[in-house]
């Protein structure tokens, strides 16, 4: 009942002095032109962690407010999604309310025997209809138990911050079909990062399989129309694949200085590519450093920051002093990226958090305006490493230029 209320009062009334997580602020730090501030905002408890945590600002009215949606998640297993929970603060405060799982959201038993749930998820502000429109996954577990990855679709749910409600789980009708003529199979959104044209457009990548038999992705940008209750497939341009291993997946895309921008997960490497329409790309080309080397990320997602007039790239790396890390995936580090050319600038790179025997693949980026960028990241794996035994936690990056801070 306690939680009940506190969250209760922070939904409704977003109130300054009621109950909640005050954030654990770290000290401020300063280098490479960017200001970094951390925070704790959530942990996890003796049975369960927070995943795919990802935060979206919420411009509503004369009380604006952030959103962070986040799965609980057994601590064993690589894919124990069950329930999406969401966390709320009020713009003017750091407290952050207890998180409320969403009911829409929750992992149900179908009638086939499959257990389904949401997961991967990416909140974003949807101005012209004054939505959130939260995009991702299904997780399809057969029996309960053992996952089954050609199931998976395209997911997506609306909260209404005038009623302070999440809709239903959807599911985004995909072609049958690419430009190639090849099957659109097992079609998902998970882990990415889309983009809200000022006409209301989404631009939401999407990777996909081309045979039920080869695990191989293939990913897309899909134009979408949304109109506040349906989004909806438009098009899509160019097909990004590799032939080998599990090809190209996890894209992320953003928009700056006229030009939009897509950087791919590989199994072995990191991709990027630009474009001018936001949907037709050029032909990949793996991330390196303005040296000529490589960037050293791998088996994990980055995503995109435009701060300052400048674009970022977020991602974790090799060669950091941290073999013990799964797939090298703390610290998590942020550059400038040369647009022009396509590679990150060494002598930007700046540890955005630090490791701390946990991996921090999974972030998610919240443009709050052009002076400030909020990363938000679950720690993962804390239950097999030196901290074993301890709660994970859901931690706030909050980066600014010349130490600019909202109002």
């Amino acid at each position: 009942m306690k939680y009940a209320f506190c969250v209760l009062l922070l939904l409704i009334n977003f109130n300054e002095n009621s109950s909640g997580n005050a954030a654990e602020s770290g000290a401020d730090e300063r280098a490479g032109g960017l200001q970094i501030n951390r925070s704790v905002i959530v942990a996890g408890d003796s049975n369960w962690d927070w995943t795919q945590a990802r935060t979206a600002k919420v411009p509503y009215s004369d009380h604006p407010f952030f959103l962070t949606t986040m799965s609980r998640t057994a601590k064993v297993g690589a894919h124990g999604y069950h329930d999406v929970f969401a966390i709320f603060a009020d713009q003017r405060t750091d407290l952050w309310s207890e998180p409320r799982s969403i009911e829409s959201l929750r992992r149900e038993r179908r009638q086939d025997g499959y257990e389904v749930v949401a997961g991967d998820l990416c909140p974003i502000w949807h101005a012209k209809t004054e939505k959130v429109l939260i995009t991702g996954k299904t997780f399809n577990f057969a029996g309960g138990s053992k996952e089954d990855i050609l199931r998976e679709q395209v997911s997506y749910c609306v909260f209404d911050p005038a009623t302070r409600t999440f809709g239903p789980l959807n599911i985004l009708e995909m072609p049958a079909k690419d430009h190639g003529g090849h099957l659109i199979i097992a079609p998902n959104a998970g882990c990415h990062q889309q983009v809200v044209l000022d006409d209301g457009t989404a631009l939401l990548p999407v990777r996909y399989q081309r045979s039920s038999e080869k695990r191989n992705y293939t990913s897309i940008v899909a134009k979408c129309s949304f109109d506040g209750t349906t989004l909806r497939y438009i098009e899509h341009g160019t097909e990004h694949s590799l032939p080998n291993r599990r090809g190209l997946y996890e894209p992320s895309v953003t928009q700056h200085d006229g030009a939009f921008f897509l950087t791919l997960r590989a199994d072995d490497g990191a991709w990027v590519a630009r474009s001018s329409d936001g949907v037709h790309f050029s032909s990949q080309i793996p991330w390196k450093f303005d040296d000529g080397n490589e960037l050293g990320s791998y088996n994990t997602q980055q995503h995109w920051v435009t701060l300052g007039g400048r674009l970022y790239l977020v991602y974790t790396r090799r060669g950091a002093d941290n073999d013990h890390i799964m797939r090298h995936r703390a610290p998590l580090f942020v550059a400038e990226v040369d647009p022009k050319r396509l590679v990150v600038l060494k002598d930007t790179e700046q540890i955005v958090v630090p490791e701390n025997h946990a991996t921090l693949g999974n972030s998610g980026v919240c443009r709050i305006n052009d002076s400030e960028s909020w990363i938000t990241v679950a720690e993962g794996r804390v239950s097999h490493g030196k901290r074993k035994g301890e709660n994970n936690q859901v931690i706030l990056v909050k980066l600014t230029e010349d130490g600019n801070r909202i109002k």
